[in-house]
């Protein structure tokens, strides 16, 4: 089924396309595919991005923080093509322009889309990072009319890491929070501390 895209604030967008529109903002860029893209550029696919923050309490739910947006950004006519991504970052005085990137995320995180919409049920798509894993997922939320500001996951949402992702943790598969989750307290739990010395 389709995926059910929550939609970008206003000023996110007009962040990311007054940045495209600045010949400054995208010659500084470093994203060379961006810097030489012919054609038209637009601002397409918003995605939420999310901080994942472990769970307060042992077996509890771990919590997200929206911290972004980021925005595909595309080229030429058609078939147009993605040929970097633009973020923005949320401030005291609202959304603003962060950067723009390339990389494995940005084939990855369409082949993940494209992989969400194959399920039989509607999710509503985030992008879910772990920081302590160095670890970007495709997070489908299962309640697709959820606010993407407010958004918390659910055992029943599923989980897609991209590529490349951590060591012992499969790129590209489908996961449901659940089951994950183990793995997931385990690898971002603090330290133990240590006792005092004798």
């Amino acid at each position: 089924m389709p995926l059910l895209v929550p939609p970008a604030p206003a000023p996110a967008l007009r962040s990311i396309l007054a940045a495209l529109s600045s010949p400054t903002a995208v010659q500084e860029a470093r994203t060379p595919a961006l810097r030489n893209a012919e054609g038209p550029l637009t601002a397409e696919h918003p995605l939420p991005v999310h901080v994942f923050e472990p769970a307060e309490v042992p077996g509890g739910l771990p919590r997200a923080r929206l911290t972004g947006w980021r925005f595909h950004i595309l080229a030429g006519g058609w078939p147009q093509q993605t040929v970097a991504a633009g973020e923005t970052v949320a401030t005291a005085d609202g959304w603003v322009f962060s950067r723009f990137s390339e990389g494995p995320f940005l084939a990855s995180t369409e082949r993940a889309l494209r992989q969400g919409e194959t399920l039989p049920a509607t999710y509503q798509p985030h992008l879910l990072s772990v920081p302590g894993l160095y670890m970007l997922a495709l997070w489908l939320h299962c309640d697709p009319r959820a606010d993407a500001a407010t958004a918390q996951p659910t055992p029943a949402d599923v989980l897609v890491p991209l590529a490349p992702a951590p060591p012992g943790i499969a790129s590209h598969r489908l996961h449901r929070l659940s089951e994950l989750m183990p793995l997931l307290s385990v690898r971002t739990a603090p330290p133990p501390l240590l006792g005092s010395p004798a």
